[in-house]
């Protein structure tokens, strides 16, 4: 595999010219990342007295130069693919071209001319195929079941890429796996793959997705979390858990009737004793109030009889010079 480039099938042409065969070693289809670089290699498998190496795109009015080699002038690359054409094999009877940053405007076929004397042309053919693979996206989410997980991928590419979950312990298995498909505006297809993991796992275990689309692959690995307890244990955690809180419940609740209990109690007992302290004076205040009554009573019975003033003198004042009359 050259610069990253995978041949997917190697074929012999065979080219007849003036009545015998030329056979020329070449890939039948080359297959790159869009974006990526491709190499294209023709390889003459006979001795020849060749002159010159030309490399053309194959296109629907004809076929256009791209690059040349030759002994005298060494290798040439039309100007127009100076920066995107490049050839690497420099031999009249091994050439290879690398094209870089490859588009969808390169995709399509090629011819290699091995330019013999007296053979003339000797042609080799060979077709470029693109791909476009993004990174696959991984998602680990928890199910209703604590042993279990729902895990699923999802990867972008052209043509449809194919998604393949996997996982690093082998008590872990997928089941109820579901792919859906979307086809997207600028001829890229989105596949998700979703499944459900099941088993028991530890700290190690490890969840992995890889999405291939033609040569080209890509993986993601996701590590997931541990879980110890089997469903029985969970339950019994569970319930004892509840149980507890239950417990403590009902303690907090018996202490707060209990506080508000020994309160009321306490409340009780102090207005009793307010209210012993509080009798006597009250019946002396009520002794003490008819008295005062009558006192007043009396006072306003003697009134109307006191109608004199106080500095008036009584008889007896008079009559004190009668008794001196002698007779």
């Amino acid at each position: 595999m050259a610069h990253g480039v995978a041949v997917r099938l190697l074929f012999v042409l065979g080219v007849f010219h003036k009545g015998r065969t030329v056979l020329i070693q070449t890939a039948q289809t080359v297959e790159a990342a869009v974006g990526g670089e491709a190499c294209l290699n023709c390889q003459l498998t006979q001795s020849k007295d060749v002159l010159q190496i030309t490399w053309q795109k194959v296109l629907s009015s004809g076929a256009r130069d791209l690059a040349t080699y030759s002994e005298r002038f060494g290798p040439r690359v039309n100007p127009d693919c100076k920066d995107k054409v490049e050839i690497i094999d420099s031999g009249l009877k091994n050439s290879s071209i690398v094209i870089r940053e490859v588009t969808e405007q390169d995709e399509g076929c090629y011819r290699c001319l091995f330019n013999a004397y007296p053979d003339g042309a000797l042609i080799g053919r060979t077709c470029l195929q693109l791909y476009e693979l993004h990174e696959p996206i991984l998602h680990v989410r928890e199910s209703q079941s604590v042993e279990e997980l729902v895990v699923s991928c999802s990867a972008t590419g052209r043509p449809a890429p194919s998604v393949t979950l996997s996982v690093t312990q082998p008590h872990l298995y997928f089941s109820h796996n579901n792919t859906d498909s979307v086809h997207d505006a600028n001829g890229t297809v989105s596949v998700t793959s979703t499944a459900v993991l099941s088993g028991f796992r530890d700290n190690s275990a490890q969840v992995g997705c890889a999405a291939r689309v033609l040569s080209g692959q890509k993986e993601v690995f996701l590590r997931i979390p541990e879980v110890k307890q089997t469903p029985d244990d969970s339950t019994a955690t569970i319930v004892s858990s509840a149980l507890i809180s239950i417990i403590m419940l009902c303690l907090i609740v018996a202490v707060v009737i209990m506080m508000l209990l020994i309160r009321k109690r306490s409340n009780s007992l102090s207005e009793r004793d307010s209210e012993k302290n509080k009798t006597p004076k009250k019946d002396t205040d009520q002794t003490k109030t008819p008295l005062v009554g009558q006192k007043n009573e009396q006072v306003r019975q003697r009134s109307p009889t006191n109608t004199c003033p106080t500095n008036v003198h009584p008889e007896p004042v008079v009559s004190s010079p009668r008794r001196l009359v002698y007779i």
